[in-house]
């Protein structure tokens, strides 16, 4: 099942969203009494994970060191193995946070695909001054409700934060809020990694939130959904005939440099016959050796090591036809024939 990644600017009610969505596909999901669900969903966030949001404040970072911001890194990898943790074919995931690095969102897309899940981003639409105007609401509360100094106190923080659904510290420092803004890299859904793309803005209604979430739910999850598949480039390939470009090429030379040494004699000028492939009783090929003088090893490796370094760019073709051991071979004696013809 997929991973769901909420991303927006901070404070633009991503939380709020997110929450909706878990309501929305834990009904979806739900199985009667006698038969529970396959699916298990997961919400992950940094307040789940007990993350501040002081990590990803950089105001009193060196400007020189922010890239390197250990702080936040360790914080995207706390995420990071919650989400692997429990991603799977059975699994929804919702990862709420700022996922404001598009390089960040291409690792999460990257895990999705290596476990044949499909994934899709949430994007929270929400003007800057609006969600500007949020952050200095909640930074009043914070100053306004001061130090609680009595248990009712607590008590009443805790029913506060029970019916808006909104932690103690859900504000960012405005120096921190600015930065995280100017940082975020908006997903565009011409990329593999940020597709599908959906949207909910600040002013859609119930009724439109539910016909993103249906749709939402029909491309990645319903019966219009796409088969995943792995990376081919993370298939190890066998080493025979068809499998592994690079030892063909290196077997399929050394043969030929072997056979010319076998053959020929102290005089040069000899003609080496060289069968069309290993162990083919097909045309032979010709080599041509220079008349008067003896090729050794040493010319003959640098020679092929020079033609392997052209024709390394056939990895991954093995299985076309003018790619295959015959070709190589084929190509190979007419090098080193065009090499002796220049020498003499």
């Amino acid at each position: 099942m997929p991973l769901v990644i909420v991303t927006g600017l901070p404070t633009s009610g991503k939380t709020t969203r997110a929450k909706q969505l878990h309501s929305y596909l834990s009904e979806r999901i739900q199985g009667s009494p006698s038969t529970p669900s396959k699916y298990r969903l997961h919400i992950i966030s940094d307040q789940t994970l007990s993350i501040h949001r002081s990590v990803y404040d950089l105001s009193a970072t060196p400007a020189h060191t922010r890239s390197a911001n250990a702080s936040e890194k360790d914080a995207r990898a706390s995420i990071y193995g919650a989400v692997k943790r429990v991603l799977s074919d059975r699994d929804i995931v919702i990862l709420d946070g700022l996922n404001y690095i598009k390089g960040w969102r291409y690792q999460l897309f990257c895990e999705a695909k290596a476990v044949r899940t499909p994934s899709c981003v949430l994007r929270i639409g929400c003007s800057r001054d609006q969600a500007r105007e949020v952050n200095e609401e909640r930074l009043q509360q914070r100053q306004q409700g001061g130090e609680p100094d009595k248990d009712g106190a607590d008590a009443a923080s805790e029913e506060k934060k029970q019916e808006t659904g909104q932690e103690e510290d859900d504000a960012y420092e405005p120096g921190n809020w600015e930065n995280l803004v100017f940082r975020y890299e908006e997903p565009n859904a011409m990329t593999r990694w940020d597709s599908p793309l959906f949207t909910l803005i600040w002013e859609d209604d119930e009724a439109q939130t539910k016909q993103v979430f249906d749709s939402m739910w029909d491309t990645i999850a319903g019966e219009a959904r796409k088969p995943v598949r792995p990376n081919q480039a993370t298939v190890q390939r066998g080493r025979d005939g068809g499998g592994d470009y690079l030892y063909v090429l290196d077997r399929e030379t050394q043969d030929i440099v072997k056979r010319i040494l076998d053959q020929q004699s102290d005089e040069g000028g000899d003609e080496i016959k060289i069968p069309g492939a290993s162990g083919n009783n097909g045309d032979d090929l010709v080599v041509e050796l220079p008349a008067g003088k003896k090729v050794g090893l040493p010319q003959l490796q640098r020679l092929r090591r020079a033609y392997m370094g052209l024709h390394r760019g056939g990895i991954g073709l093995e299985n076309v036809g003018n790619m295959g051991p015959e070709r190589i071979r084929e190509t190979f004696v007419g090098y080193l024939n065009d090499a002796f013809e220049k020498d003499g």
